[in-house]
């Protein structure tokens, strides 16, 4: 059932908020506003032609990218604006995205930038190593043993531009150690700094006294005095600190770079001359907000670069000392946006209600029979004033079965009717749309199975309650009627983004049977991929990467297919060969299975076991 368009649909799904203009709407369809501007739905039949079925996971490069030159742009303008003479580098925090089919593209893409990547761990920091191009900034945080440290000093003596940032004094002792053991060249040295200023929001712990990292006054002191005694004052370079991931507020930063920008001066006037660089961390908020009024953030880039150049003009200005170069880290700015999940909805569960559906007796209860009536001759008319009584027969009607007055034929024609009437009296009054409609859409909610598994896919949906722009790929020219709860097809019941009347989504009333109807999960390249779990043993959706050539085709490249049951459970330990062995045992040794069936069946089940574990299709009218 359709019904026709009275709003404008890249606003109904806030596209204009989050989309910045990398996805547009355009024919009723979501477009990659790049190149031929090619329709996602077009680029998800192509696939699903090629045997891909399940959810996708298309990652558009030259996003990524885009972000990352638009992060230089801003600064230098930022620098020229305010006469700023220090410089601006960038690295890419490997934590928010390891997938080789991100970092790979976004170095070479970067290559002629200051920008490099930034490690955590060992395994980060040879990634690192291996893809940031030689003489881009490499820097190292979290905590390290003599291993780490020992890493890093193989990777200066490659001719890697890599500070090693310490998180406590332990860590520059190991230095230390390492440096009279290995020799030249050391790395350089940066200094976390624990700062007083906090962040704010869900990731507010980077920032302030209570913070997992950093060194207090003190031991910014204590770390001055071994680098002067060893004769290492050179190598400190750099200070950082990190107030947290997705600011949404301009002035928790603003704070930390005044008291950063103070505490920068005070260590050159103790000594630190080579110190030349202040890391500001990441923590530059992505727009993931879909309506009017409920940001993400309340600053814009320009806003934001702005402040951080002005501030540090100014503190240095004050202070007598050189421009520091700025470094930031950010991470969910640049990979956020470049990846698009898209999902096929299984099931409409309300369709279960349809008149093919109703086992009407020869004579109903007097109350079921007033609700066929007002199923019969509802209009445009009396719709309003049908969809209350039907509202009301239901409670009165569900509370006679409760007592016992009516019985399971009478409750299941009376959810039929009700259902049948709220989809007719909505599609009646599409063109006079009201708060109380509106009301009614909140209560009468559509449950849409979706085929992907919400704790592999967005897992900071369920940990954190992030949300993310969520849409239909097409039939955008068209009204949506149905107020939307997406259900994933794990066996858990958090796997369900509910309907939320401060966040509603609204979604079209198809029938899947005959049509197929796509969801876009967007903004979910960072952190999504690397945190996902194979809760019931769901793994990463099919990948491929679209890119664009100089003509501005598009080619559909890199494709990675989500593994097959038997990849998953090796993953697992466990040895698929037993597993096999036991089932074909089973199969040999049952008193039911006739012998000309077991070995049919032993390839049906070989099948299932090649294949991902996503569902193809789902009809429970079967």
């Amino acid at each position: 059932m359709h019904s026709t368009s009275l709003t404008d649909p890249a606003k109904t799904y806030g596209i204009h908020i989050w989309g910045e203009e990398n996805f547009i709407v355009e024919e009723g369809v979501v477009k990659v506003n790049y190149g031929c501007r090619p329709s996602l739905v077009e680029i998800t039949k192509k696939m699903r032609e090629e045997g891909y079925k399940g959810p996708l996971f298309l990652r558009f490069p030259h996003l990524a990218a885009n972000n990352v030159k638009t992060l230089f742009s801003h600064f230098e303008r930022a620098k020229k604006e305010f006469g700023y003479k220090g410089k601006f580098k960038a690295v890419f925090p490997l934590k928010v995205n390891q997938f080789p089919g991100f970092i790979i593209p976004l170095m070479e893409a970067t290559k002629d930038l200051e920008y490099g990547l930034e490690a955590g761990s060992k395994g980060e920091l040879i990634l690192a190593m291996a893809y940031t191009n030689l003489g881009k900034p490499i820097t190292v945080n979290g905590f390290k043993d003599r291993e780490m440290i020992s890493i890093g000093f193989l990777a200066a003596k490659m001719g890697h531009n890599i500070t090693l940032t310490i998180e406590g004094i332990n860590e520059l002792e190991l230095i230390i150690k390492e440096a009279a053991r290995l020799g030249t060249p050391v790395p350089k040295i940066g200094l976390r700094i624990r700062l007083h200023t906090g962040g704010i929001g869900i990731w507010a712990k980077s920032g302030g006294y209570s913070s997992k990292f950093g060194l207090t006054s003190t031991e910014l002191l204590e770390a001055m005095a071994l680098l002067k005694r060893h004769r290492l004052t050179d190598r400190l370079s750099m200070i950082h600190f990190h107030i947290g991931s997705q600011m949404n507020h301009i002035s928790p930063l603003k704070k930390a770079i005044r008291e950063a920008g103070n505490i920068y001066a005070e260590l050159r006037k103790l000594g630190a001359a080579n110190l030349h660089a202040i890391n500001i961390g990441g923590g530059l908020a992505v727009e993931y907000s879909q309506h009017e009024g409920r940001s993400s953030r309340n600053y814009t880039i320009e806003e934001f670069t702005n402040d951080v150049v002005f501030l540090l003009k100014e503190i240095s200005t004050a202070k007598g000392v050189r421009e520091p170069t700025i470094f930031t880290e950010s991470g969910r700015f640049v990979a956020a946006g470049h990846a698009v999940l898209i999902a096929p909805v299984l099931e409409l569960f309300s369709q279960e209600y349809s008149e093919k559906s109703l086992h009407l007796k020869e004579e109903n209860p007097p109350l079921v029979q007033e609700l066929y009536d007002l199923y019969r001759s509802i209009s445009t008319k009396n719709a309003r004033e049908y969809l209350h009584d039907a509202l009301d027969h239901m409670e009165s009607l569900l509370t006679l079965f409760d007592l016992g007055y009516i019985d399971l034929t009478d409750r299941a024609n009376t959810e039929t009717l009700v259902h049948l009437i709220i989809k007719k009296a909505l599609e009646l009054l599409r063109h006079k749309p009201s708060k109380e409609i509106r009301d009614i859409l909140d209560r009468v909610q559509e449950r849409y199975l979706v085929n992907f598994s919400l704790f592999q896919s967005l897992p900071d949906y369920w940990g954190l309650g992030q949300t993310f722009p969520v849409m239909p790929l097409d039939r955008l020219q068209i009204r949506p009627t149905r107020s939307a709860s997406l259900w994933d097809i794990t066996c858990d019941s958090d796997g369900e983004i509910a309907f939320n009347i401060d966040n509603p989504l609204y979604l079209h009333d198809v029938d899947v049977e005959k049509e197929e109807y796509f969801l876009g999960f967007f903004k979910v390249g960072a952190y999504q991929e690397v945190l996902g779990m194979r809760h019931n043993l769901f793994t990463h959706p099919t990948e491929a990467t679209i890119r664009f050539d100089e003509e501005g085709g598009y080619h559909i490249e890199n494709i990675l297919e989500a593994q097959n049951i038997l990849d998953v459970l090796d993953d697992f330990d466990y040895d698929t060969k037993e597993i096999e062995r036991r089932i074909r045992q089973q199969i040999d040794e049952s008193a039911t299975i006739a012998d000309d069936e077991r070995k049919e069946i032993l390839g049906e089940l070989y099948l299932y076991l090649s294949e991902n574990g996503y569902l193809r299709t789902i009809n429970f009218n079967e």
